[in-house]
């Protein structure tokens, strides 16, 4: 753990008052982005995913919760789990996942897909900052690979005090990995979190022995694309 992420933690036990003198209520807050997440799981596994490949939420809520540390101490921070997801004009069994993460105790931000660009990443650190200035940020959980939009508001609340952790594919989350401010857990290392080891070979992970990486994709279906690029 680096000196400045030291210093952060140290600031969390310190209350911070609001304008009527009195603390603010301590928050741990889990933020879920679902388009990265079923995008990146697509991507290390090299194939759509399945129910048996799919993250399960009531594990990860476990997981959460128990992080926040004993609900019965005066101390205890308020918990909040969001999901934040694209709804296309044919939802599909959508409805019946939104439902399921209701079930589960996750607020779940749905916004329409109208267009291949629409995305909800502003909407979610928006919600970050609401909850910034509401409460003391004690503890920012962040499921997302996205770096480009993530990274600078992610490190500048470990700044602030905020104890932050992303949660994504080691795959495809070199900012968190190679943030000194920044703690980074890989998905599958959350407990319960898949019902069965994904089919990936980690790099940061690897048998001792090396281990193959197959090809995600047929080689002539590459090179057929490929060229039919290459001659147009």
């Amino acid at each position: 753990m680096s000196d400045s992420l030291d210093a952060a933690l140290a600031t969390l036990t310190e209350p911070a008052p609001v304008e009527d003198g009195r603390p603010q209520p301590a928050l741990d807050l889990l933020i879920w982005d679902a388009p990265n997440i079923d995008m990146t799981l697509s991507t290390v596994i090299g194939a759509r995913p399945t129910a048996a490949s799919r993250p399960r939420f009531d594990a990860i809520a476990a997981w959460f919760v128990d992080g926040a540390g004993d609900p019965s101490l005066p101390d205890a921070p308020d918990v909040e789990a969001c999901v934040f997801a694209n709804i296309p004009p044919q939802p599909g069994t959508l409805q019946r996942w939104v439902e399921a993460l209701r079930g589960f105790g996750y607020s779940v931000f749905a916004r329409p897909k109208t267009q291949p660009d629409d995305d909800i990443d502003q909407d979610m650190l928006d919600h970050i900052e609401v909850r910034a200035h509401s409460h003391r940020l004690r503890r920012l959980v962040v499921f997302s690979g996205d770096g480009r939009n993530f990274a600078d508001p992610l490190e500048q609340l470990v700044r602030d005090g905020t104890h932050v952790v992303v949660v994504a594919f080691s795959e495809v989350a070199g900012y968190a990995i190679t943030s000194d401010l920044l703690e980074f857990i890989d998905i599958e290392d959350v407990p319960g979190a898949f019902v069965e080891p994904l089919d990936r070979v980690r790099l940061d992970a690897l048998p001792p022995d090396g281990a193959w990486l197959r090809p995600t994709r047929s080689l002539r279906d590459f090179v057929s694309s490929f060229t039919a690029r290459r001659d147009r």
